[in-house]
């Protein structure tokens, strides 16, 4: 039975950083699994209590790994580590831009190991008293599960090969469901991981833009002082060509000229900053759209999710329903091969009675 309202995958953190795969052949050497860096996340599943390491490359997933306590991250450089998966039969390496990126997703590893291990420990103690119950059950209960007779009736036996066939049918039905639904999920995953690294690189850019805004009007300022400083020098320049004067007034011209060049240059190189702020504004402006696209594509995907669950309850409905009938159409065929036995048992009371009278 799927649950009524099931709990996606939350994301709890993430990271970029190259992924790589062992070599299958030699077991040596790695295989780059991304051209770039790509994000590396962890998501907890609420619904089965597992931990699970995300990384999602273009339309296929990377790592689908889920964490059990027996894994171990080793790291093997400053900026690189690795840990083993039994389960994919692979070896995935993780090399990372900093030494403090590599020491945070190591840290995080160690508390997902951890957790994973508290969630094994509880489900083996829930397992460890279900035992318990079944042995203490009456062991007089596999008697009345065994199979009744096969009797030629043709009435029972037709009503029970049709309630198999529902069976059958209803487990296609069933497995079908559950494909749809592990289509959604992994949508969903992709979504929510492009949406986290698109809300990374959000507040990054944030960050960026308000440093540049600062530093926009910090360079105003300076360019407006540059710009009295110009045309004062200008006017000191225009008075010296209109009195002709020669000698020294010559070189302070000279030097007036030359600071004035420096200046024109410098507002030069200044323009051109800010013309590079501005670029950068409008890649903000882009990242956002981008975002505000991904948020939509999530909210479609669990608005599918919703719809998916909803039809998942009906079937389950006409599951419950389907087998109270089959349970109804069992108890008729119980009852008609108990009237058939004693049906049986008067008959054979009868021919010994015949053969009784037959013999005197």
């Amino acid at each position: 039975m799927f649950p009524h309202h099931r709990e996606r995958e939350q994301p709890i953190f993430s990271t970029r950083a190259h992924v790589f795969q062992i070599d299958p052949t030699t077991k040596r050497n790695w295989i780059p699994a991304s051209k770039h860096a790509v994000s590396v996340s962890f998501f907890y599943d609420a619904n089965r209590n597992v931990y699970r390491i995300i990384s999602v490359g273009g339309t296929k997933a990377i790592i689908n790994c889920t964490v059990t306590p027996s894994m171990t991250f080793t790291k093997t450089s400053q900026k690189f580590g690795q840990w083993a998966d039994s389960r994919a039969n692979t070896v995935y390496g993780l090399g990372f831009a900093t030494e403090q990126q590599l020491h945070q997703f190591s840290e995080k590893f160690k508390e997902v190991k951890d957790a994973a291990r508290l969630a094994r420990e509880k489900s083996q103690d829930k397992e460890l008293a279900n035992s318990a119950l079944t042995i203490a059950a009456p062991q007089d209960l596999s008697d009345e599960l065994q199979s009744p007779p096969v009797m030629c009736v043709n009435g029972p036996e037709d009503k029970l090969f049709r309630s198999q066939s529902a069976d059958i049918t209803l487990s296609a039905e069933k497995e079908r469901i559950k494909k749809m639904l592990s289509e959604g999920s992994i949508c969903e995953l992709n979504l929510e991981a492009e949406l986290f690294t698109l809300q990374d690189s959000n507040s990054k850019l944030v960050a960026a833009l308000h440093e540049a805004n600062a530093n926009v009007e910090q360079w105003k300022k300076q360019l407006a002082a540059y710009q009295e400083e110009t045309e004062r020098l200008r006017e000191q320049v225009a008075e010296l060509e209109a009195h002709g004067g020669h000698g020294p007034s010559d070189l302070l011209k000279d030097e007036l000229s030359q600071s004035l060049e420096e200046l024109e240059a410098l507002l030069k190189a200044k323009d051109e900053e800010i013309h590079i702020l501005q670029s950068k504004k409008a890649e903000y402006h882009q990242m956002e759209h981008e975002r505000d696209e991904a948020i939509h594509r999530l909210r479609e995907t669990e608005m599918r999710n919703s719809e998916l669950e909803r039809r998942i309850q009906n079937s389950e409905q006409n599951l419950n329903n389907s087998l109270e009938d089959r349970d109804r159409m069992d108890s008729e065929i119980q009852r008609a091969i108990e009237i058939l036995d004693i049906k049986i048992f008067d008959l054979n009371d009868l021919r010994q009675s015949l053969v009784k009278l037959i013999d005197k």
